[in-house]
């Protein structure tokens, strides 16, 4: 029996790898995802490009226009993972860090402001259930990444540093928020860095001795946008095959 009764929840980064396996486990579940991508072909996902700053205002608004004014949950899943190495030329490398944090850290900072701001105003109704927000972070905001990803790095540790700031400011309201911290995980944003980083090589850091499929981290996103209590708020659920453990 889900603890919280959530039906319309924004997804980010929805075609592929993680989020569409977290799509298909919460439309399981009966809820109604709203997608998104960087660009679709499918009218069930809104196209946005969030290298653009207004991208996830334009995000929200037509978000909420099919949710019938009225979205539950905001899974951050959009990521870019792109190496830029330490002796490109200096704007390239300042592009490259600039790029990643738009899309991996501020896009999801302006969608969980968005988000909060709409709870907080139907938080005045008493048929208020609460809000919640699930940001797919990563192993990297903990423990680093490969010198060609300082950006990469430096955005997912942001990025659960704002978690937590968010469900220590608005727990009083019903407000919550969740994070979870995949290590590799099998989807095509990963595979050449896998490859590049000598695949096989890589696995003899991962006790588990394998990535993680992304039903997995799905699994955990239905679990922190359904089912997890309350009380739970601002916690960080790892799921790396014990490659780093905390």
């Amino acid at each position: 029996m889900s603890i919280h009764h959530a039906s319309n929840i924004l997804l980010t980064g929805s075609s592929r790898g993680i989020g569409a396996a977290a799509r298909k486990a919460l439309e399981s579940r009966g809820a109604t995802v709203i997608g998104h991508a960087t660009s679709a072909t499918d009218p069930a996902t809104i196209a946005v490009d969030f290298s653009e700053p207004s991208a996830p205002q334009m995000l929200w608004e037509e978000a909420l226009e099919r949710a019938g004014g009225v979205i539950d949950v905001l899974v951050n899943n959009a990521g870019l993972f792109r190496a830029t190495p330490l002796d490109s030329s200096d704007i390239e490398w300042l592009d490259g860090w600039e790029e990643t944090l738009r899309i991996n850290l501020t896009a999801a900072a302006q969608l969980s402001r968005l988000a909060v701001r709409h709870w907080q105003a139907r938080g005045v109704h008493s048929d208020f259930k609460g809000g919640r927000i699930v940001h797919v972070a990563s192993r990297a905001g903990y423990r680093g990444d490969s010198p060609q990803h300082w950006h990469y790095a430096a955005a997912k540790g942001g990025m659960l540093a704002m978690h937590k700031t968010i469900a220590r400011g608005y727990a009083a309201q019903r407000i919550v928020s969740f994070a979870i911290t995949p290590g590799f995980t099998d989807t095509a944003m990963a595979g050449d860095y896998l490859a590049s980083r000598g695949g096989p090589d890589l696995l003899r850091d991962i006790p588990l001795g394998r990535v993680a499929e992304p039903e997995e981290i799905a699994k955990i996103i239905e679990f922190c946008a359904l089912d997890a209590p309350e009380s739970m708020t601002g916690a960080v659920i790892d799921a790396n095959g014990a490659s780093y453990v905390r």
